[in-house]
């Protein structure tokens, strides 16, 4: 993969949602819960308002609705701002 974010965007790995089985019955995919936690994976260099904290392999909290969701090479990204993060574990 060659992506590079441009200004103060992060790439992130969102993690696998958790596998929940209910009494035997499993939950399909399209009733599980979105991660809110993944891996920075690519970051942009900032900007002259906002340096660029977070560097990649950080694993981070994210909102529920922030940042687009793309695909690349077969696999699901989410590209956010960083202001969007909500913190670094």
């Amino acid at each position: 993969m060659n992506i590079k974010p441009l200004a103060d965007r992060v790439l992130i790995k969102p993690a696998a949602a958790e596998e929940k089985t209910v009494g035997g019955i499993i939950i399909p995919d399209s009733a599980k819960e979105k991660p809110l936690k993944g891996e920075v994976v690519a970051v942009g260099n900032g900007t002259k308002e906002e340096e660029m904290i977070l560097k990649p392999g950080n694993v981070v909290l994210y909102g529920k609705y922030a940042g687009t969701e793309i695909d690349l090479d077969g696999d699901q990204y989410l590209i956010m701002r960083q202001s969007d993060v909500l913190a670094i574990i």
